[in-house]
């Protein structure tokens, strides 16, 4: 059941991760991969799964690319070399953190997609069955938790601090944490902020974690943590808890692709079906009816139809038409929840081919999606995030008033 803010006294927390955290490396492979398959064969079918771990990265899964296409069989090949850019523009190039991009294995271990999943597929059905939900609330610009969308930020925050030097030896593997409380809907303080960042050797130690500290606090946290709800005297931080965080990136923790599925979404502030994203082309329902679900009630929100709004779809495989469409609004809907779902079916395209249509989603757009959330960003020029657009705000008006 989704987590519900009601009318009460209540703390909620999300979590991020930065995209050097070893999962997040695994996602951005393989989202590397796929987007490398579809620049040559924009019908190319991949469901890729990578591991990473202290000096290796295992790519594994099922693809199909059109073999008549020379530059899709080259991409093939060049996989490898896919995944090593991809490690080395996240920042591990150096050898003392045990993972690197030049020294570490690449075993790939792919193969062709099933005929038996192809031939649901290529008559326009879903890649698989499943339920997917998409969620949006009006308690941010971006129609995203205040909690995540927060929690993002600091993420943000510590990759332009490391890249830039603001703070020397910091390293990519980080994760962020945001509580807030809230009286109803309204967010009223940050209670609490865990920010945890590898370092190089020279911030180990007691009192040079103490400066660490003060420095994450000025360069990362108080840039980002807004105003009006936030008192460094009265929240409660956490800086790197165990009291160091030397070892880390896949050498301190193995990484898997879809192992922060709700970092990726909502924070918690929500239903979620359980499917991954990444590594998955469009035609794998629990990729492209997720972005979908949010898109639906991104314009919702939008439109001013409801304060907040979750939309649940379900598929079986090889099956053009969503089993199920459901719209919940918590109370917040101006109209009812039974008639938000009829506008819905009305106005968005829900079978697969719809919808990979509409947002136009095969397109090389996807690395861009593995770090920092697949929603609450503005929708770019090349494609990526496209569902995050609030054009159907219109159009549901119109329908809505009938």
């Amino acid at each position: 059941m989704a987590a519900s803010y009601g009318d009460g006294h209540h703390l909620f927390t999300s979590e991020a991760v930065s995209p050097g955290h070893p999962d997040k490396v695994a996602d951005q492979c393989s989202d590397a991969i796929l987007d490398s398959l579809l620049a040559v064969d924009p019908n190319a079918r991949c469901a890729c799964e990578t591991l990473v771990t202290t000096g290796l990265a295992v790519i594994a899964g099922e693809v199909r690319v059109d073999e008549r296409k020379a530059k899709a069989m080259v991409a093939l090949d060049q996989i490898e070399n896919t995944v090593r850019q991809t490690i080395r523009e996240i920042g591990y190039t150096d050898p003392t953190m045990r993972f690197d991009a030049d020294s570490c294995a690449v075993i790939r271990t792919l193969h062709r997609q099933s005929d038996d999943i192809a031939a649901g597929v290529d008559k326009d059905g879903a890649g698989d069955q499943g339920l997917m939900f998409g969620f949006a609330c009006n308690e941010t610009k971006a129609l995203m938790p205040l909690t995540i969308e927060l929690a993002h930020d600091l993420m943000k925050r510590q990759v332009h601090v490391m890249k830039k030097g603001i703070i020397p030896g910091l390293r990519p593997d980080a994760k962020s944490q945001v509580t807030i409380e809230y009286e109803g809907r309204e967010a009223k303080r940050v209670t609490a902020v865990v920010l945890s960042t590898q370092h190089t050797p020279e911030w180990t130690g007691r009192a040079k974690q103490k400066k660490l500290k003060d420095l994450v606090i000025k360069h990362i946290i108080e840039p980002v943590m807004p105003k009006s709800i936030y008192k460094t005297k009265d929240a409660t931080i956490h800086m790197n808890p165990t009291g160091a965080f030397e070892i880390g990136g896949p050498h301190g923790d193995a990484g898997l692709t879809g192992r922060k599925i709700i970092v990726d979404t909502y924070g918690g502030r929500g239903c979620h079906g359980g499917g991954a994203f990444s590594g998955k082309d469009p035609t794998k329902v629990d990729r492209s009816a997720s972005y979908m679900a949010r898109y639906v009630a991104k314009n919702i929100v939008a439109a001013g139809l409801a304060e907040m709004c979750e939309v649940q779809l379900s598929y079986a495989i090889g099956v053009k038409d969503p089993l199920s469409v459901l719209v919940t609004t918590e109370g917040t809907g101006k109209i009812s929840d039974e008639q938000m779902e009829q506008i819905v079916r009305k106005v968005f395209p829900l079978t697969p081919k719809g919808i990979i249509d509409h947002l136009k989603l095969r397109r090389p757009i996807y690395r861009r999606t593995a770090m920092h959330g697949h929603f609450g960003h503005a929708a770019e020029k090349s494609g990526a995030f496209s569902w995050e657009k609030v054009d159907m705000v219109r159009k549901l008006k119109a329908v809505a008033k009938g």
